[in-house]
């Protein structure tokens, strides 16, 4: 475990120092994962893509529920705009998304399946209003063959609004040491 830290934290370190091979990746409904995901830019440089799919979310959260909510019962996998970037160019993928019943929204999942993560390093950061983490860093485990998935970084969506960047860094210090 010791050699694995010291890897990823060397991997870290290279990275950071080029800045151009972290991508921080993400889905956000309602802003708060946004926010994560500058503040992660902000601390660790590179490159930003935001996953929108191509039919939107309804607006309503008792429509957006039960949209979710079908999704993932059939397993749809919902298409995705271009991002704009090749995750082949990049060592380190942030993933953000919000926790949607239990896990990602299932647009998340096109992401992740469409895409070849085999050595790359995975970090996951979620917004949630109560459930945390659910399933979804088993998940992408299970979806992205040969990366590695680091420990995630969660917070509450109403955190996001308040000053989160000494929790980033607590998190960001704690999986690249």
């Amino acid at each position: 475990m010791k050699i694995f830290k010291c890897f990823m934290f060397v991997l870290f370190m290279i990275v950071g120092m080029a800045r151009a091979e972290n991508l921080i990746v993400y889905f956000s409904d309602s802003g708060n994962t946004e926010r994560v995901a500058d503040t992660i830019q902000a601390l660790v440089g590179g490159d930003m893509a935001r996953i929108e799919s191509k039919i939107p979310y309804p607006k309503s959260d008792t429509d957006k529920t039960y949209v979710a909510k079908r999704e993932q019962e059939s397993g749809a996998r919902p298409e995705y705009e271009d991002l704009g970037v090749n995750v082949a160019n990049y060592d380190v993928i942030f993933l953000g998304y919000p926790i949607w019943w239990g896990t990602m929204p299932m647009v998340v999942y096109t992401f992740l399946e469409n895409n070849d993560f085999k050595g790359k390093v995975i970090a996951p950061f979620a917004t949630y209003g109560t459930s945390g983490l659910g399933s979804s860093v088993s998940d992408i485990k299970r979806v992205t063959y040969g990366a590695v998935v680091t420990e995630a970084f969660r917070i509450r969506g109403v955190e996001t609004k308040k000053d989160h960047a000494e929790a980033v860094k607590t998190w960001l210090n704690k999986i690249f040491q």
